[in-house]
C-alpha cells in the first residue's frame, strides 16, 4: 500500500520507478519442524499481520533449509518427504503462485505430439493477443482458439473425449485466456 495518489500523479511517479510501488509478496522462513503448523506461529502471525496491515500483501511460509534439501532429491523422494511432514506442495511452489497472482499473470499451455509448452501472459490477455506471444503471425492471422482446460483435459484422458463431454470449446479474437487453458491456434497469414 504505497502513497494514495491522484491517477495523474500515478503516471508521474512511474517514471521515478520507486520500490515502494512494486508489487510485494513476504516470505515468512520458518523451520523443518515448524513448517506444518507454521499457519499458527506467533512469529509468522505478526509477519502476516505486518505484510497485510502496511503493505497490503499476503505472506508465504516457507522453509528455506526443506527447500534446499528437497532440491538433491527426486520429483518422487521430495513428493514422498512432503507427504511426510504434512505438506501439499513445496513453499517454492506457494512464492511461484503468488508472485504470479501479485504481476498478474497467466498461464497457458500449448502441445502437440512431441511436447507440452507453457507460456506466460498478462491477466485479461485475448487469445490472439496469446497466440502473438508465441510468434506475432500466430497474432496477426488469428482465426480462432480450441481450448479445454488442462484439469478437464488430464481427467477426461484426450481432446476426443474433451470434446465429446463438451469441455472443448472453440473461441475468438476477444476471448480472455483463462490460467491454464490448453489452447491451439488456428491461423492464416
Amino acid at each position: 500500500m504505497g502513497l494514495p495518489l491522484a491517477p495523474e500523479e500515478k503516471v508521474i511517479s512511474r517514471g521515478f520507478f520507486l520500490l515502494t510501488d512494486k508489487p510485494t509478496v513476504f516470505a515468512a522462513n520458518v523451520k523443518e519442524n515448524e513448517i506444518a503448523g507454521a499457519g499458527e506461529h506467533p512469529h509468522v502471525t505478526k509477519v502476516k499481520h505486518y505484510a497485510s496491515a502496511h503493505h497490503g500483501c499476503e505472506t508465504i511460509v516457507i522453509c528455506a533449509q526443506l527447500e534446499s534439501d528437497l532440491s538433491a532429491l527426486s520429483p518422487t523422494e521430495a513428493q514422498d518427504y512432503l507427504k511426510e511432514l504434512g505438506l501439499k506442495e513445496s513453499g517454492v511452489i506457494s512464492l511461484i503462485q503468488s508472485t504470479y497472482r501479485v504481476l498478474g499473470l497467466r498461464t497457458f499451455f500449448t502441445f502437440n505430439d512431441n511436447e507440452v509448452r507453457a507460456w506466460t501472459i498478462h491477466s485479461g490477455d485475448t487469445a490472439s493477443k496469446a497466440a502473438g506471444t508465441i510468434h506475432t503471425d500466430f497474432e496477426r492471422g488469428f482465426i480462432k482458439a480450441e481450448t479445454v482446460h488442462w484439469k478437464d483435459l488430464v481427467d477426461l484422458g484426450s481432446v476426443a473425449r474433451a470434446r465429446e463431454t463438451g469441455h472443448y470449446r472453440i473461441e475468438g479474437h476477444d476471448y480472455p485466456v483463462r490460467d491454464g487453458d490448453v489452447l491451439l491456434f488456428r491461423f492464416n497469414v
